[in-house]
């Protein structure tokens, strides 16, 4: 009997191994078929995720070809040949600033800064040599000094300005490392010792590329401006019949820039105070297509520029737009058209509502005198059509109705030069016509 328990008893130890042999098989199977599934997964996320990447190349391309604008020159496009937008009623699509009381200040028209600028630049022009010794150079001064420049002692071929006299300008770059810089705090008669390194890659001659130079600088003296009064005018022959002292001459110059002035800002004003309702979308698309084609043209006419300095210039037309992409230049063109199209739709606007017209043949002739060519605007309109030259003399005539009602006439320009007033307009009279336009901008 304790054999067969014991016989009993192996075999029964002999059934649990097996077992167990077979749990840890089918464990195994197991765990290699969740790894299979993990890397089956595994491979179908990285190839989803290759996918949706070429999905998104892919279709970033086809929104992009889908949106891309073609370039045209047809400016008349869109345009009847009176110059309106075709098919577009503008006292709808846009709400008009109310032109007619508009308040316009000094400040607005500015000629302060232009005048001062022009004098400055008349003044430049009759500069002289001041000896005085007790004058000193600063940045910016115009000097006239004599220089013998010598390498190790030696003197080199241009270094020697042989007492002719050089005009420099203190701070433009002209000569090399800081030669001008140590000019600064010298007075008329005073010799400098000037120390300086010629560059490495110094062209000019390559013989003195990188060396040490000393120049022994003689201050003959320095420019200054006379100063602008009733003298100045008299002995320059700047005095006229109606212009005889430098405030009269002060107030001629204000008065070539007060119109320039009034137009832009009138100009400005329309439009940035004018609502669109509704952008015409034909026209819209239009207008990016003959954008694009001027930024197309700006980019090959900058790229023959640089090309001929041997620089690069932009490869794209994106770029030359300062955008980072294809896309943001196409969504900013759309922008950029906008706005051309809300300029047009204003100035046909207060066109049609003023009751205005225009003379086309007036307008070329105009033009054809402005240019000094009997057929400048026969050109212009066989390169751009007849409705773009309307489009231009419309805006022309409503500037020229807007500063007839807002000028004021002791700021416009006359033959006495009287001074400019220091008022302020507003003024709300009926409407009136314009029969021709005093310039067709290109």
């Amino acid at each position: 009997m304790a054999k067969d328990k014991k016989t009993k008893s192996g075999e029964i130890t002999d059934i649990s191994k097996s077992k167990a042999k077979r749990e840890e098989r089918r464990k195994e199977v197991a765990k290699e078929k969740r790894n299979r599934i993990i890397s089956r997964a595994v491979s179908f996320a990285i190839l989803g995720f290759i996918a949706g990447v070429i999905i998104v190349f892919a279709g970033k391309n086809i929104y992009l070809m889908a949106i891309r604008t073609t370039p045209s020159t047809e400016m008349s496009a869109g345009l009847t040949a009176d110059g309106k937008i075709e098919g577009v009623n503008v006292s709808d699509a846009v709400t008009l600033v109310d032109y007619e009381n508009i308040t316009i200040t000094d400040e607005d028209v500015s000629t302060d800064e232009q005048v001062q600028k022009d004098i400055d630049e008349l003044l430049e022009e009759y500069q002289e040599i001041d000896y005085d010794v007790s004058l000193a150079i600063a940045d910016g001064d115009k000097v006239n000094i004599d220089y013998v420049g010598t390498i190790d002692g030696v003197e080199f071929e241009g270094g020697n300005s042989n007492n002719a006299g050089y005009d420099l300008t203190i701070g433009s770059g002209s000569f090399i490392d800081d030669f001008e810089q140590q000019l600064i705090g010298s007075h008329p008669g005073d010799n400098v010792t000037v120390d300086v390194t010629f560059p490495e890659d110094y062209q000019q001659d390559e013989t003195v590329a990188g060396k040490d130079a000393v120049f022994e600088v003689t201050v003959n003296g320095i420019y200054k401006a006379p100063a602008f009064d009733d003298a100045f005018l008299e002995k320059n022959g700047l005095a006229t019949e109606e212009i005889t002292t430098a405030d009269e001459y002060r107030a001629s110059i204000a008065k070539k820039y007060y119109e320039t002035n009034l137009r832009e800002f009138l100009s400005n004003y329309i439009i940035e105070n004018s609502t669109v309702n509704t952008y015409p979308k034909d026209y819209v698309k239009i207008m990016k297509a003959t954008t694009k084609a001027n930024d197309e043209a700006t980019m090959n006419y900058y790229s023959q520029v640089f090309a001929s300095s041997g620089m690069q210039a932009s490869t794209n037309v994106w770029e030359m737009a300062g955008e980072d992409s294809e896309l943001a230049y196409e969504k900013a063109l759309v922008g950029r058209a906008q706005d051309t199209v809300k300029q047009a739709m204003v100035y046909q606007a207060i066109f049609e509502k003023a009751g205005l017209t225009i003379d086309i043949e007036a307008a070329k002739a105009e033009m054809n005198e402005t240019n000094g060519d009997e057929t400048y605007a026969d050109s212009m309109i066989e390169d751009y059509g007849e409705g773009y030259f309307a489009q231009n003399a419309i805006r022309d005539a409503v500037l020229d109705y807007l500063v007839d009602r807002y000028k004021d006439p002791d700021k416009m320009p006359s033959e006495t030069g009287e001074t400019e007033a220091e008022t302020d307009t507003e003024v709300g009279t009926e409407a009136e016509t314009v029969s021709e336009t005093e310039t067709i901008a290109e």
